[in-house]
């Protein structure tokens, strides 16, 4: 079984520095405002050679009718159900609340070991303020300052003696990380959930539900791979300079640390300037990218839309279009599973690797059909080709003038590997080099 703790407690007292802090990351958006973290979000620490995972939650809040609140909550619930150790997060600036006592009340109910942490004790005079918190029965209290971590060292002395020293978190850091990146209210955590079955992620008919990235391990129907759901992207003009940069500066983030994205456009609306510039972001990060025409159910169709919709798309790709399209909705499931095969797919001919001598075997056939032009008289002659060991595929081409190679010619090379050795779905780059 797995180290699992889970950070717990209303709005506001500090559980996403906490987590940061545990987990030595930024990954938490941190912000002087209750409700920020929404969703449950997971990361990885280490203590004394014990590995073990921490779960940060939304505040818990009962009885308001705020569409996110009551989200929050059940999220809150299942981390709680998840985790072997909770962490129950106070404030000692402002003392004992309603609300304390009725995350205390919940806590109670359960028979897993519970840590009362007091945060912001960073002097003497709050030490003492923290005593109040006893009341709730909940055992020994531990009083910390996440923000400097200052009693954050006692505190995980004393947790890591809950957890076996066999029970480590899976290593993932080599299974592939697929990103679902798009506008906001695209159905890109609407996607993650259909997928796991599971109410993994918040979602609601607002834009901007999600804030963080937030990582979900899937591994079923022979699939093992990492997905990430991350904040919709608007256009810069359009971000405050608050909450919503942050969380747009995590999905940047998450695609440049994936190796696929799941692109997802929103049928309704086509494909417009922002979708483009998100796609442009994956294209310079060299990731592989599937399109997902989501909400496909909503468009009034004909024996040609498909294809109409596809030609479309691929114009306004151009010229890095050889990806694959696929039509789902998230709300009848349709097609889901097959965006998966094909991000799956996507990752294999990102990682192919070819030999030298069957490139160039192939190489040698197309150049001796069509060389490259003349350019003022002079003639380039290609001798050899290799791949490159980088993370996305790139050849260089060894010739004795590479400065004469024209960009035509450049992307006519590379439909021709291509069409070849199936890289469909992934950027590719040609390099001319002087033998």
């Amino acid at each position: 079984m797995s180290n699992i703790i889970a950070i717990v407690g209303r709005p506001n007292v500090g559980k996403s520095t906490l987590f940061n802090r545990l987990t030595k990351s930024r990954t938490a958006i941190v912000e002087e405002v209750s409700g920020v973290t929404r969703d449950r979000i997971y990361g990885v620490s280490e203590w004394n050679g014990i590995d073990f995972s921490v779960i940060d939650t939304g505040g818990y809040v009962q009885g308001s009718d705020d569409i996110f609140e009551g989200e929050i909550r059940k999220q809150v619930e299942i981390a709680i159900d998840e985790a072997n150790v909770i962490l129950f997060v106070v404030d000692v600036t402002v003392g004992v609340t309603d609300l304390d006592e009725q995350v205390a009340k919940i806590l109670r109910k359960t028979n897993k070991p519970i840590y009362l942490v007091a945060n912001k004790v960073d002097n003497t005079a709050r030490q003492f303020d923290s005593a109040d918190f006893y009341q709730f029965g909940l055992g020994e209290l531990f009083n910390v300052s996440a923000i400097n971590g200052s009693g954050t060292g006692e505190l995980l002395d004393k947790l890591v003696t809950e957890f076996d020293p066999e029970g480590a978190p899976e290593d993932d850091e080599h299974i592939p990380r697929i990103a679902v990146v798009g506008k906001p209210n695209v159905g890109k955590s609407s996607f993650i959930n259909a997928i796991t079955g599971e109410e993994r992620n918040i979602v609601t008919p607002l834009s901007g539900t999600t804030r963080d990235s937030i990582d979900t391990r899937y591994q079923l129907f022979g699939f093992d791979f990492k997905l990430i759901d991350t904040a919709g992207i608007r256009k810069k003009a359009k971000v405050d300079q608050g909450l919503e940069y942050f969380s747009v500066v995590r999905s940047i983030r998450a695609i440049e640390n994936s190796d696929v994205c799941i692109f997802m456009i929103d049928a309704a609306d086509g494909i417009g300037k922002q979708d483009l510039n998100i796609f442009y972001v994956i294209e310079k990060n060299k990731k592989g990218v599937v399109v997902l025409v989501n909400k496909w159910d909503l468009v009034e169709k004909d024996t040609m839309s498909t294809k109409e919709w596809e030609d479309n798309i691929r114009d306004q790709l151009a010229p890095f279009n050889d990806v694959p399209i696929i039509f789902t909705s998230t709300v009848t499931k349709q097609r889901l599973h097959k965006g998966l095969e094909k991000a799956m797919e996507v990752h294999e001919n990102r990682i192919q690797r070819i030999s030298t001598s069957k490139l160039n075997e192939f190489v040698m056939d197309v150049v001796k059909k069509q060389p490259p032009p003349a350019v003022k008289g002079k003639f380039v002659k290609i001798k050899y080709a290799t791949m490159l060991p980088t993370h996305s595929p790139s050849f260089a081409f060894f010739c004795n003038m590479p400065q004469y190679i024209r960009e035509d010619y450049k992307r006519f090379i590379e439909n021709r590997l291509r069409e070849e050795f199936n890289f469909e779905g992934v950027p590719i780059r040609v390099f001319f080099r002087k033998k």
